[in-house]
């Protein structure tokens, strides 16, 4: 957004140097990316006649021109415009003048041909001008005076705006000038144009409004003109839009331009006898509908645009972006209907994107208008283009109402502000700082009652919103910076997160690779695991081969597996902490989230998982748990048991299910363990008493027990346990024997038990009775046999 000094001072009698108040906008939150000086770099260029035109003898788009600078003697200058006649009185930039861009004039030829300065069009001294060519000055002008003094040129600053998406309201130079007045503690002053109508003229029977949609459009202001005759604007008025980088076209174009800028409403107007029925309707558009635009181009709207209809319920614009070319005002307009209105602001950005249409108007329009100025505006309208052209009004407005919103009330608490800010304000200063910029403030108690002002109503509607306005104009500089305080620890881990990472570690240590699958599968991934197929489905998954949430771990380390093997990669142990998601009955929002642990040994067998399960027991600190031989969904029908701790099923180990691995195309054995850590981590669980590490020699034993195949090795294993008690220090499953030399259906486990006692060497008749109380422990508690 750009705005000129002296338009902000038209509204509030804002004082000081302009750097001065360039820091100002920009403490407002209106960050200044760019201050020009404007009329203040012409120095050097004067006004000169033209004398005589000759072409160039040695180039066709070049001409030469004699001009008189005021000193009677002709000075030639080569000149690339034709629109120039003899005696025409022109801007002439003399040796050695510096441009406003920068250029510096010097002698020079060209083509042969010398030139002593440089003719200006009006673009080149930053003037505005309807003619493209050279600018024709008034030819009553003295000769050889300088230009800015013959042609009233005062200096002016212009700012270039840096205006966030939640500032509608500074997308108008009123806006700003409200908003800069408020922190400068000066007073503003809104416009209030006079408009002079004809009493025997009623709009109300040369018109009409009708709002099919009212949620498409919430208010549609109209007033019938006449007597209008398109021609240019005030040089002053031009020269403003050009300032703010907007091309003069008529009286007409540039004075609905100028309102916009100025107060943030755009407008648009039709040949009211080129309105069918002189009525018209705003509805939502029909898919394939067509109109012809003002840019010429024929434009199909969808049911998401707004349309502007005619009394025949034909379209002759597209709402709040373009008008249509079958009602645009030309020679033969006699009456005109003058609109403003105020459109919904996602269905303008939306159908602006669309069409590539994205303007002035609609980026007003898309962020919020304010519908307190529409009557403002009509007047100013009016106001302005009576400058030119002796406009007739007609008595009366013509408005239409749909859902226009409503500008929320809020209650302002004083010390919720306060603690946002970081402040002590009271709450008269806190009123003090909100009305100037329209907010209306009530007293409640110790706090305020705030009503938003129309031209924030899109952007403000909460409670913070209204304490960010208290710290833009209280100034975030004056706020005390402050590092604040941490309540409680700063940076530690909560529990769960140290016993998941210490339990990553353990695994890690055990020689394990983490690797992370996608949460996601594909149809049919988990009936190829053995699980149940009824996964949660995603509605807009990026593919469809990751359509499908998991709901075990097993499926996803089963491909690493297979891409791996499929790279001379065979064998890889790997583990996995992660999510999987469960489905729920249809009451539940979501599904049943839970973390879990999948450890995949590829070519091992089922004792490696226990061992696994091991790693996890020692690390969390399980103080009593058991296997129960059964087959969960996936796993090897013989060789797979459900873990229980405290009762509760926490998890399963085993081996994988040899046709899930055919599946898969994984061709050797893989021991596997899954472990329902939020279930596992909710039960009683913590570190193990410290053991003290025995200086004395040890003794190892090696026992094997044939035991039938349902038997779990944890169950020999917990035996053992139990009959060495305290002198074991470790126990190794070593070995697992199938074959001939033990009976059909049965297995042979094989462990080494390691002696220690803490405080002395074990005799050798204390290994023995150690030994036997292992033997007699499990032959008494499993059904197994000791192997000779």
């Amino acid at each position: 957004m750009k705005v000129l000094l002296s338009w902000l001072r038209e509204f509030a009698p804002i004082e000081g140097e302009p750097q001065f108040i360039a820091d100002q906008l920009s403490a407002l939150g209106l960050a200044v990316e760019e201050m020009q000086l404007i009329g203040g770099n012409l120095a050097g260029i004067v006004t000169a006649r033209v004398l005589a035109l000759r072409p160039h003898p040695k180039a066709d788009r070049i001409q030469l021109v004699d001009v008189d600078a005021g000193d009677g003697e002709p000075l030639q200058v080569c000149c690339g415009a034709f629109n120039m006649a003899v005696g025409d009185v022109v801007p002439f930039a003399t040796l050695g003048t510096t441009m406003p861009n920068g250029m510096l004039i010097e002698r020079r030829k060209l083509r042969g041909e010398w030139s002593n300065g440089m003719l200006c069009a009006a673009r080149e001294v930053g003037l505005a001008d309807a003619v493209d060519g050279i600018m024709i000055l008034p030819p009553e002008l003295p000769l050889g005076v300088d230009f800015a003094t013959a042609m009233g040129i005062e200096t002016d600053v212009l700012y270039d705006l840096d205006v966030t998406g939640n500032r509608p309201d500074a997308l108008s130079v009123a806006g700003v000038a409200r908003d800069l007045a408020a922190w400068l503690k000066v007073p503003f002053t809104m416009i209030d144009p006079p408009l002079e109508v004809d009493p025997a003229w009623q709009a109300s029977g040369l018109a009409a409004v009708d709002i099919v949609d009212g949620d498409l459009c919430g208010r549609f202001h109209a007033r019938v003109l006449d007597g209008i005759a398109v021609g240019p604007s005030p040089r002053w008025l031009a020269d403003r839009l050009t300032a703010l980088g907007m091309r003069p076209i008529n009286n007409v174009v540039d004075v609905s331009n100028y309102v916009m800028l100025e107060l943030g409403q755009p407008s648009h107007t039709f040949d009211l006898n080129q309105v069918s029925g002189r009525r018209i309707r705003v509805r939502w558009a029909r898919d394939g509908e067509t109109v012809e635009t003002l840019d010429g181009q024929t434009r199909t709207l969808t049911a998401a645009d707004g349309a502007i209809c005619d009394g025949d319920d034909g379209v002759i614009g597209i709402a709040g972006v373009m008008g249509g070319a079958s009602t645009e005002i030309s020679e033969t307009t006699t009456d005109v209907l003058l609109e403003m209105a105020w459109w919904d602001p996602l269905s303008i950005a939306r159908t602006a994107r669309r069409l590539g249409l994205r303007s002035e108007a609609s980026t007003r329009f898309e962020r919020g208008s304010d519908p307190g100025v529409i009557d403002v505006a009509m007047r100013r309208f009016v106001q302005l283009l009576r400058e030119t052209t002796p406009v007739r009004v007609a008595a009366g407005e013509i408005v239409a109402d749909g859902n226009l919103p409503t500008p929320a009330t809020v209650t302002l608490r004083t010390a919720r502000t306060n603690a946002m800010l970081g402040v002590s304000l009271s709450r008269h200063e806190i009123a003090g700082l909100l009305e100037p910029i329209g907010f209306r403030c009530e007293v409640a108690g110790e706090d305020l009652t705030v009503t938003v002002p129309s031209f924030r109503m899109v952007d403000t509607t909460t409670e913070i919103d209204v304490i960010e306005e208290v710290g833009r104009h209280h100034g975030f500089a004056r706020i005390e910076r402050t590092v604040p305080r941490p309540t409680g620890q700063a940076g530690a881990l909560s529990t769960l997160q140290q016993e998941r990472r210490a339990l990553r570690h353990s695994l890690v240590g055990f020689g394990l690779t983490e690797v992370m699958p996608l949460p996601f599968l594909a149809p049919g991934d988990l009936a190829r695991a053995g699980l149940d197929a009824d996964g949660i489905r995603v509605t807009n998954p990026l593919v469809e081969a990751e359509s499908v949430m998991r709901t075990s771990l097993l499926p996803g380390i089963l491909k690493t597996l297979a891409f791996n093997a499929s790279h001379r990669n065979p064998d890889v142990e790997c583990f996995e902490l992660g999510h999987v998601f469960l489905p729920t009955d249809r009451s539940a929002e979501l599904p049943d989230e839970r973390e879990h642990l999948g450890v995949a040994l590829g070519g091992s067998e089922a004792p490696a998982a226990l061992d696994a399960w091991q790693v996890v027991v020692d690390t969390l600190g399980i103080a009593s748990w058991r296997l129960v031989t059964d087959t969960p969904a996936g796993m090897h029908p013989t060789r797979s048991a459900r873990i229980e701790v405290a009762n509760t099923t926490v998890g399963a180990l085993g081996e994988v299910d040899p046709q899930v691995l055919a599946d898969y195309g994984v061709d050797r054995r893989v021991a596997w363990l899954q472990v329902d850590l939020t279930t596992l981590l909710a039960l009683p669980h913590g570190p193990q008493p410290y053991r003290r590490v025995s200086r004395y020699p040890s003794s190892d034993v090696d026992l094997a027990f044939v035991v039938p195949e349902p038997t779990p090795a944890a169950d020999v294993a917990r035996a053992l346990r139990k009959g060495a008690g305290a002198l074991l220090a470790e126990l190794t499953l070593f070995d697992v024997y199938r074959g001939d030399r033990v009976a059909a259906g049965s297995r042979s486990l094989a462990y080494r038990l390691r002696f220690q006692a803490p405080d002395r060497t074990l005799t050798d008749a204390e290994v023995a009775e150690v030994r036997q109380r292992c033997i007699d422990a499990v032959t008494s508690t499993v059904p197994a046999q000791l192997r000779g």
